[in-house]
């Protein structure tokens, strides 16, 4: 169970791949240094890569499902691909926004190698407020009492749930046995991440995107994790973040694997899966500035519709919304601009935006 290297990297065939994805890399990333759009840019990449994620294993999941879903308004029970789907978007938003490095750290592969529903932060439960209580009988306060006493065991039950969570939050204590009807007892993750550890470690002494490559190559071979097979791009892109070469942008790593034929980077030559991996990497780069020039010729043409528009109009807080989600709904709209709804409808025709899903019910709008 390891990943070696091997001791002479054929420099002749990866010359020219791997100068032109660092290349294309360096310019995506001074392109958005300075761009206006850069976060709106980076949380639009951040939906489109998760969907890719899941999609590189055989799940699809709709970009305007998980953009309803991460916004509460789900138009119909999400399904197990949806809820993966999200949580690789939470995923990549925290090692977008934790420090460089940080996801393969070893603080951070223990963090992201767990639910991330049960890393999150505890809030306290609600107590609803008793009604007030005018002149009752003795009768109706003996019901009352029966139920308060009720309601008082049932809150202390779950006052000892928070507390004990609470405790393992702060001291874990011994690692938790993970169910044998949903894992391999035999699988051995401890062992497979140290393995991968070692193989990125051993990537230290060569350039940036060769070594998130390896990172990349290495995780899909060994598989450290049985159910976040889709984490591998994600510890790739911030070890890119880490060694300076993206250093205003998360890279979509999956994303761009997703443009290349599956077999083409699963093959069995390393050479192939490398060139494939750099190729790769080099495509998504490029596509990302296409993207990137797209967008901002957009938001110029939305921005000429707004031109002397009263300061307190509505319209250029739309725009950045649009620019920040690939798609929105009047809802979304009337939550994040506290509009109404109708007034969510009027805005979007005077923007002139796009209708993309094609109903009379449960529409969406955004730019391409």
């Amino acid at each position: 169970m390891s990943y070696r290297l091997p001791e002479l990297l054929p420099w002749a065939a990866l010359a020219t791949p791997l100068a032109a994805a660092e290349d294309a890399l360096a310019r995506l990333d001074q392109l958005l240094a300075t761009s206006p759009i850069r976060h709106g840019w980076c949380a639009r990449t951040d939906f489109a890569d998760a969907c890719a994620s899941l999609a590189l294993h055989g799940d699809l999941v709709l970009l305007e499902d998980l953009v309803l879903h991460d916004a509460g308004r789900d138009r119909h029970a999400p399904s197990q691909e949806l809820t993966r789907a999200h949580a690789v978007l939470r995923t990549r938003r925290r090692v977008a926004a934790a420090e460089p490095g940080w996801a393969t750290s070893p603080t951070g592969l223990t963090t992201l190698s767990e639910d991330p529903d049960a890393a999150g932060s505890l809030d306290t439960v609600p107590v609803p407020a008793a009604p007030p209580i005018d002149d009752a009988d003795e009768e109706l306060l003996e019901e009352l009492a029966d139920v308060d006493s009720a309601f008082a065991a049932e809150l202390a039950g779950i006052d000892a749930l928070i507390a004990r969570s609470s405790r393992l939050l702060t001291d874990p204590g011994p690692v938790r046995e993970k169910s044998p009807l949903v894992y391999d007892p035999a699988w051995g993750e401890t062992e497979r991440l140290a393995a991968w550890r070692h193989a990125v470690a051993d990537t230290r002494i060569l350039p940036p995107v060769l070594a998130a490559t390896v990172a990349v190559d290495a995780w899909t071979a060994l598989e450290p994790l049985q159910h976040r097979a889709w984490l591998g791009p994600l510890l790739a892109a911030d070890l890119l973040r880490g060694r300076g070469k993206a250093r205003h942008h998360l890279p979509a790593l999956a994303s761009a694997l997703r443009r290349v034929p599956r077999d083409r980077w699963l093959v069995r030559d390393p050479l192939t899966r490398c060139l494939t991996i750099l190729g790769a990497v080099t495509a998504g780069a490029e596509q990302g500035m296409r993207d990137h020039d797209r967008w901002m010729l957009a938001r110029e043409g939305l921005l000429l519709k707004v031109r002397g528009r009263r300061g307190s109009s509505s319209l250029p807080r739309l725009i950045d919304l649009v620019l920040a989600r690939p798609l929105v709904s009047t809802t979304t709209i009337a939550d994040e601009l506290g509009v109404t709804q109708r007034a969510a409808q009027t805005l979007v025709a005077e923007l002139g935006l796009r209708e993309l899903t094609g109903r009379g019910r449960y529409r969406a709008w955004g730019i391409l």
